[in-house]
């Protein structure tokens, strides 16, 4: 009985662990914000962007570790069926013993080696290099997350107009149909609500199929589980907001990961020509060991005597004349760093020109947004006023389809030229080097 309440109150904790922490992984409401926060802990492209930090520091650890005293040990045990033979002054002797045994305990310290120097000398650089690309991984998410949210949201927005405008069109349609029962119009006014209703209708249905595979699209870039809902948030304020940017700003190189990305390669590279040049230098170690030796004929008498030896000794190594291969690595490790500074330059055009472009767009974008805003306000006064001009008699339906028509698509405009201007800010932010996350 005692095993059998444990047994149910380890399965109780059990259930609720897992239960608490697949709810820990959920979103009960999405904001722009929440989305970035979640995609920057559980997508894994950044997962695997601190594993290879870990890896990185292992590895620099793993060179270092060179300095330090190596120690280790060998033991051999060996019986001899025929014993070696020994020719001198003419006799021919055995020599050894049939039973033999040996142990070693041997230490061998660097004291002068380029490799371990080349690990010691980088190995912050390294580090850095590993961070500055989990950054850029990073950024990269964000850019993509935001994005996508905002093209979730304006497609949202499109379904909720849809369904006004079908609400609309459906009143619209059966005052038309009305008036055409009561022989006030004929029926070309309900057909063409009717059409115009069946067209809202289709751009609803496919707005919803696209907002699905949005929506999962969304769900990818953040790293969030397939099965489960996300319930996108927003607040038009807020979004309405985050619409302003400071188009007074000028891009600065320190601030790209890219720039940093290289400027963190190239020191690295002028360590590598460094490194080449000092081809020359000697590999200098110190060793010492001591050694066990057994010998004896009698198998069981084997480790009754021991003759041991030790020693301690300094090794160089100078390479001399190696065909000309040093004058060869330092060449290619110069054009490398010379390509490098290429790759800076071109970097800082491109820094130009992308930030040149991404404040056009967000320029035109902008104004557009702007346009669409006030579009939207005087689309809905002149359908307000058609549509009382209509039922007083003094318009025709054909005035009422256009003016809706007008209005659907001001608003439709409008959600589009909002998510088109907050794409273009991220874009801008991105290239300025201030997207934050």
């Amino acid at each position: 009985m005692t095993r059998l309440v444990s047994f149910v109150f380890l399965s109780l904790v059990a259930s609720s662990s897992q239960a608490q922490s697949q709810s820990d992984s959920l979103l009960p409401s999405a904001t722009v914000d929440q989305c970035i926060r979640y995609a920057l802990t559980h997508q894994p492209i950044i997962q695997q962007a601190g594993i290879d930090e870990q890896l990185t520091d292992l590895s620099v650890r793993n060179r270092l570790a060179d300095w330090y005293p190596q120690i280790g040990a060998n033991y051999s045990l060996q019986h001899n069926f025929q014993r070696q033979t020994s020719f001198f002054n003419g006799v021919a002797t055995p020599v050894g013993a049939t039973n033999t045994s040996a142990a070693q305990l041997y230490l061998n310290q660097s004291i002068f080696n380029r490799d371990v120097l080349l690990a010691r000398s980088t190995q912050g650089d390294v580090r850095l290099q590993a961070r500055q690309a989990t950054e850029s991984r990073k950024i990269d998410v964000v850019a993509g997350v935001s994005k996508a949210y905002y093209d979730v949201l304006t497609t949202r927005q499109q379904i909720q107009v849809a369904n006004e405008n079908i609400a609309r069109l459906q009143k619209s349609l059966n005052d038309a149909y009305y008036r055409y029962t009561a022989g006030v119009t004929d029926k070309t006014d309900y057909k063409r609500a009717q059409i115009t209703l069946n067209n809202t209708t289709a751009t609803k249905q496919a707005n919803e199929a696209a907002l699905k595979a949005k929506v999962e699209y969304l769900k990818n870039l953040m790293g969030y589980p397939v099965n489960e809902p996300l319930n996108v948030v927003y607040d038009s304020l807020q979004m309405e907001r985050e619409v302003a940017f400071d188009t007074l700003q000028m891009p600065e190189y320190a601030r790209r990961i890219e720039y940093s990305q290289l400027a963190t390669q190239r020191r690295l590279q002028e360590a590598n020509v460094l490194y080449q040049r000092n081809a020359f230098l000697p590999n200098v170690s110190a060793t010492a060991g001591y050694n066990f030796n057994f010998l004896n004929n009698n198998f069981g008498k084997l480790y009754a005597n021991n003759y041991p030896n030790s020693f301690v000794g300094l090794t160089a190594s100078v390479p001399i004349f190696q065909g000309g291969k040093r004058k060869i690595n330092v060449r290619s490790a110069q054009l490398q760093l010379t390509r490098t500074d290429l790759d800076i330059l071109n970097l800082k055009n491109a820094i130009n020109s992308q930030f040149a472009t991404a404040l056009g767009n967000y320029k035109a974008n902008l104004a557009n947004y702007n346009a669409s805003k006030a579009n939207v306000a005087l689309a809905q006064e002149v359908y307000d006023v058609i549509q009382l001009q209509y039922k007083a008699g003094v318009k025709t339906y054909l005035e009422v389809i256009t003016s809706e028509a007008d209005l659907r698509t001001a608003q439709i405009n409008y959600f589009n030229a909002l998510y088109q201007v907050l794409a273009a800010k991220v874009d801008a932010e991105r290239a300025l080097g201030t997207l934050a996350y």
